[in-house]
Order: structure tokens, then sequence, then C-alpha cells
């Protein structure tokens, strides 16, 4: 496979991913600028390679109904990392203080 075709196919797979990760192919479709058929047919082909890639990294497709423990368990990273963010914010406010009293 040519390095272009390559390039083409990871394309290809973003955009499949996107219309997964939304649930709304014809939505996606509208936003890049092409036809829902086109979208519709590269998810049909790179479908289970995408959904295979998304679950490695725990993300569900919206196509399915979310389990109410998956909802609780993305609620739980979300807080986690959340708070990672906010203590971060902390410390680097605290070096700046240190840095520029005043």
């Amino acid at each position: 496979m040519s390095k272009r075709n390559s390039v083409i196919e990871e394309v290809k797979k973003k955009y499949v991913r996107m219309a997964l990760e939304s649930g709304n192919i014809a939505f996606i479709a509208r936003k890049l600028g092409m036809s829902k058929s086109t979208l519709g047919s590269w998810v049909n082909v790179y479908r289970d390679e995408v959904e295979r890639e998304m679950a490695n990294e725990g993300i569900l497709p919206l196509t399915q109904p979310p389990a109410p423990n998956d909802l609780q368990a993305k609620y739980e990273k979300a807080m986690k990392l959340l708070g990672e963010k906010e203590l971060e914010v902390a410390l680097l406010r605290e070096q700046l203080k240190k840095k520029f009293p005043g």
C-alpha cells in the first residue's frame, strides 16, 4: 500500500470514529461536507476495526446504548481527571505567586 493510500485510510478511519463516537452519521457527514452515503459506506468498511480501537481505549460507540455501570465509570473517570486538573492549576498558581509576589 502506498503512503498516500495509507494516509487516506487513516483519514477515513478518523471520520468513521467521529461518526461512531457521536452516534450520528448524518450530522458528521454534514459537518465534514460530504454525503451521508459516502460516510455510511466507510462506516460499513471500517466499523469493526475502529470499534476495536475504541474498545481498547475504553470508549463505547454511541450507536450502542451505554449501560448504567459504563456511565458511572465514565463519570468517575471524568471526575478524577477534573480533580487532577484542578490540583495542577492550584500548583501552577502557587508557583506563579512565589515567582511573582505581590
